[in-house]
């Protein structure tokens, strides 16, 4: 009789010391229902997320397969759900470092990546990140430090003097200089910035988002080829390889003459020209990998 209190004592020792408590690691959409299937069951959870918010890749997706819903439709009201259940705890832009202990009674340490914001007072408004002290650092540079060649110097001066003081003119200044070198050179940016009194990391910005800049030097020519859906299943892919085994480059590399850049394109607006290929503005259409041979020539 004792033996069987004492073990009962010690079951209910056992019960106390689990805390019922259950961590999610990963806020993708299979970790977000689990955490709401468990969060209703009773159990309190703690989500654990790498990234600053949750969601994962289903957030990025437009439509999902095999249904063709809409993925952010399907998403959006778990995310809220998520957020808002008063079981579940978001532990967002952290990393596990460490699991001990046994089943039941796990102790677990997590690194938590610094926000430098409140996160009780955020609205998700991106304010912060637009005036980001790191990525938005203003770089104070002076003229005599720029390493820029006079003939180069010439050159951006007649650009920036055709657009100085009007609203709006470091667009069509990059969209010059690109035509000018056919790419950005650094040590130009850097002169734009101090003489438009501009952020340089503005200047990246905008540099690394359009594909039409590059801060790379390409080629006299280049090849785009298409790789919508239409010019794909009709072999642009084949094409593709073909131009890079002949002209000894990868796909968005240069040739070592500097002549061509090659370059794939989600689409050039003329499927009913599948496969087509584009060279500068040029566009030739039903292209096979015979024809190549010939297209390269009239550049070479």
């Amino acid at each position: 009789m004792n033996e069987k209190r004492e073990a009962d004592q010690m079951d209910k020792e056992d019960k106390k010391a689990k805390s019922g408590a259950v961590m999610v690691v990963g806020g993708g959409i299979a970790g977000i229902q689990s955490s709401l299937d468990l969060a209703d069951s009773g159990f309190k959870v703690y989500l654990l997320e790498e990234t600053p918010a949750i969601g994962g890749t289903m957030a990025q997706l437009d439509k999902t397969f095999p249904t063709n819903d809409c993925a952010m439709c399907v998403i959006s009201p778990k995310l809220v759900a998520c957020g808002r259940h008063l079981n579940i705890d978001l532990i967002t832009n952290s990393e596990l470092e460490e699991v001990t202990g046994e089943a039941g009674n796990f102790e677990v340490r997590v690194k938590q990546k610094p926000r430098y914001i409140d996160p009780a007072k955020c609205t998700g408004c991106g304010a912060c990140t637009q005036n980001c002290p790191v990525t938005r650092a203003v770089y104070q540079i002076e003229a005599p430090e720029l390493e820029i060649e006079k003939k180069d110097r010439d050159i951006v001066d007649g650009i920036l003097d055709k657009h100085r003081g009007r609203r709006g003119s470091l667009m069509p200044v990059l969209q010059e200089i690109n035509r000018q070198y056919n790419y950005l050179p650094k040590e130009v940016l850097r002169y734009v910035a101090v003489e438009l009194e501009v952020k340089i990391s503005d200047i990246y910005s905008i540099a690394k988002f359009y594909n039409a800049f590059s801060l790379e030097p390409r080629g006299r020519h280049k090849i785009s080829v298409c790789m919508g859906t239409t010019c794909y299943v009709r072999g642009a892919d084949k094409l593709l390889q073909r131009l890079c085994e002949q002209l000894d480059t990868a796909p968005g590399g240069t040739t070592e003459d500097m002549r061509f850049t090659i370059e794939s394109a989600r689409c050039l607006g003329c499927c009913s020209l599948a496969p087509a290929i584009m060279v500068n503005d040029k566009v030739y259409g039903r292209v096979k990998i015979s024809d190549l041979p010939k297209i390269l020539k009239d550049y070479k």
